[in-house]
């Protein structure tokens, strides 16, 4: 590591630095933020459009008495290593080490959590109304990029703060990127604004000119201020931060780190709302990043020379397999349409995209505004899929609830990366998706064990009245072969994988090839166990699944979710229905938590959702209940 970067141990060492160090110790942390996502994967591209701009925010402002707050969150990297946690970062993304997003018990300059976007206004608002009312005098600062303005939760705290006037700083990083290249007419604004730096120039010329005219400037710059914005919107279109009550200020090179600091203290100057807008380049300094953004947003560990992604592609994912089947039955059917919130690329919706344009939506980032166009397009007579991941799907609860599900309008929601994710942490795993949606009247909700099963379910869904949830995990199939006829899974209907009388496991998504796998063990020691493959959490298939509870007597329940409300909760709910006495039911879920970060694979183990730990539980099941069952007879 070199000396620059290695002796920093606060903000406080950078502002001793020249402008030959500053740009030593920018490339400093490219190079080393290169090397260690490229180990462990990590948000590449949005880390490296930042460097400069949070060099400044560090040496401009005094963290953490200063706030600042990162929208997303997922561009902290500097911040990070700026914030002395620089020897401990070649642990980011990985279990026991440092979150790759804001984290609060990590350190005190983080000071808000996040992981979803268009949140740091809202929050900063919060924290600047605090500061008034304890009558403390520090700055707060809302970082946010432009992919992020296309939420609405962004709209309502600038329409917010610009009415409470307080005195807050928004800095709007433009890179006129997202995940993928931004759209809507925000995109269009701010594309205007890179464009048109007319008045700026001659707004500074003008300034610089009359404040030389001793006593007369001033006055003149003074009556020109009442008459700046009928100036402002003839040469630029729009002003709407202004017109929200923000001073607004640039746009400036978000790289130039000089011209920042600048802007910044004069921004701390100034009362009420502050916008600066920063045009920046995402994935700056790494040319392969540089040319695909998209790719380098979130990155598997690759080769740095190359920036080739490293390991097998094979087998095919979930992702591409329900991308390539709902292309092929788009083709067919005209009504199909496909409906994304910014990630063509990361939901498989990239193929609709390119191969028929007019059937594709991107709404941005917005996914609540997303389910209800989903809504309204089924209520018109087409069948729109709308694909998401689970953890941003939960941010359209209502909208599902309301919207959808109380119309009974057939939308398909694609749940992709549901269930345990990985390295991304609390904020990104799918747990919660199984417990909201199964308490929505007229929800179906599939599960499919494996690649195969996930294109006939959605096969299902496309020909099913109502709404209609299909979640799966992220990343490879099993790599089972593909049927090329698709047909339709009854719905409710379970699948029995195996059959054996001295357990059920009942479990849904990959869990049923686990539980097949420990089964198989299982019987070399003797022990025989069923195993049901629900496919359907909603409804249940209670015909089948209550036979084998009755018949059997012991039960494990597997799922990757968390225990409250999920699939074990509807299996003890229809226990209690139908009234049935003397079982053992147990599960595999998640405990009432947030699931900190770590490989898929070691939080998997560590739940005992592997098939040595499936074994462990049903061996412990039987012996527990064998105990029980000799106390009864004594």
């Amino acid at each position: 590591m070199s000396t620059l970067l290695h002796n920093i141990k606060s903000p406080s060492d950078i502002k001793k630095m020249n402008p030959a160090e500053i740009r030593l110790l920018a490339g400093e942390i490219r190079e080393f933020i290169i090397k260690v996502v490229s180990t462990n994967g990590g948000h590449l591209a949005s880390n490296l459009g930042v460097v400069e701009l949070t060099i400044a925010l560090h040496r401009a402002f005094d963290s953490p008495t200063d706030k600042i707050i990162w929208d997303v969150g997922h561009q902290t990297y500097i911040h990070k290593l700026l914030t002395n946690r620089c020897s401990a970062f070649d642990t980011l993304r990985t279990k026991g080490g440092l979150s790759g997003f804001p984290k609060r018990c990590e350190s005190d300059h983080d000071v808000f959590e996040t992981g979803h976007s268009s949140t740091s206004i809202s929050a900063a608002l919060g924290i600047a109304s605090a500061r008034d009312l304890n009558n403390e005098k520090h700055h707060v600062v809302a970082v946010i990029g432009d992919g992020s303005m296309t939420g609405g939760l962004a709209y309502e705290a600038l329409n917010n703060a610009g009415h409470a006037g307080k005195k807050l700083i928004v800095v709007l990083n433009d890179n006129n990127m997202s995940i993928s290249e931004n759209v809507g007419a925000m995109a269009s604004y701010f594309s205007k604004i890179r464009t048109a730096p007319t008045y700026f120039r001659l707004k500074n010329d003008f300034e610089y000119i009359m404040k030389k005219i001793p006593s007369l400037g001033e006055k003149v710059l003074q009556a020109a201020e009442r008459v700046k914005d009928s100036f402002k919107h003839l040469v630029v279109p729009g002003m709407i931060f202004e017109e929200m009550g923000f001073t607004y200020l640039g746009p400036i090179d978000g790289h130039n780190v000089a011209d920042l600091q600048n802007v910044i203290n004069r921004a701390k100057t100034i009362k009420g709302p502050v916008l600066i807008h920063v045009l920046t380049e995402k994935g700056k300094g790494y040319k392969p990043a540089e040319d695909n953004p998209d790719i380098f947003h979130g990155t598997g560990p690759f080769d740095i020379e190359s920036g080739m992604q490293v390991g097998n592609s094979v087998p095919l994912t979930y992702t591409e397999v329900f991308g390539d089947t709902l292309l092929r039955l788009a083709k067919d059917d005209r009504k199909i349409l496909g409906i994304t919130a910014a990630m063509p690329d990361g939901t498989g919706l990239d193929k609709i995209r390119e191969q028929i344009p007019e059937r594709y939506f991107d709404v941005g980032i917005a996914e609540s505004h997303g389910v209800t166009v989903a809504a309204g397009l089924a209520s018109a007579g087409f069948k729109p899929v709308f694909a998401v991941y689970s953890t941003f799907l939960q941010r359209a609860y209502d909208q599902i609830l309301m919207d959808v599900c109380l119309q009974n309008l057939p939308v398909v929601f694609a749940i992709d990366r549901a269930g345990i994710v990985g390295e991304d942490g609390e904020t990104h795993q799918g747990l919660f998706d199984l417990s909201y949606l199964r308490a929505m009247p007229n929800m179906t909700i599939m599960v499919p064990k494996d690649e195969n099963e996930l294109q006939h379910m959605l096969y299902t869904a496309l020909n099913t009245d109502g709404p209609t949830a299909i979640r799966y995990p992220r990343g490879k199939g099993f790599g089972v072969p593909l049927d090329q006829s698709l047909g339709i899974i009854p719905i409710g209907r379970s699948e029995v994988v195996r059959h054996g009388e001295d357990l059920l496991i009942i479990a849904a998504g990959p869990a049923v090839h686990w539980a097949n796998e420990a089964a198989k063990l299982l019987a070399k020691d003797g022990v025989e166990v069923s195993v049901i493959n629900a496919r359907y959490a909603k409804p249940l298939d209670e015909s089948i699944i209550i036979d084998k509870i009755k018949t059997i007597g012991r039960v494990l329940v597997i799922e990757e979710n968390v225990y409250v409300g999920g699939l074990a909760s509807a299996i003890g709910e229809m226990v209690m229905k139908e009234s049935i006495q003397d079982i053992c039911l147990e599960s595999i879920s998640v405990p009432d938590m947030f699931l900190y970060h770590g490989t898929r694979s070691q939080l998997l183990d560590e739940l005992n959702m592997s098939v040595s730990g499936i074994r462990n539980r049903v061996e412990s099941m039987l012996k527990k209940h064998q105990v029980q069952r000799n106390n009864t007879s004594i």
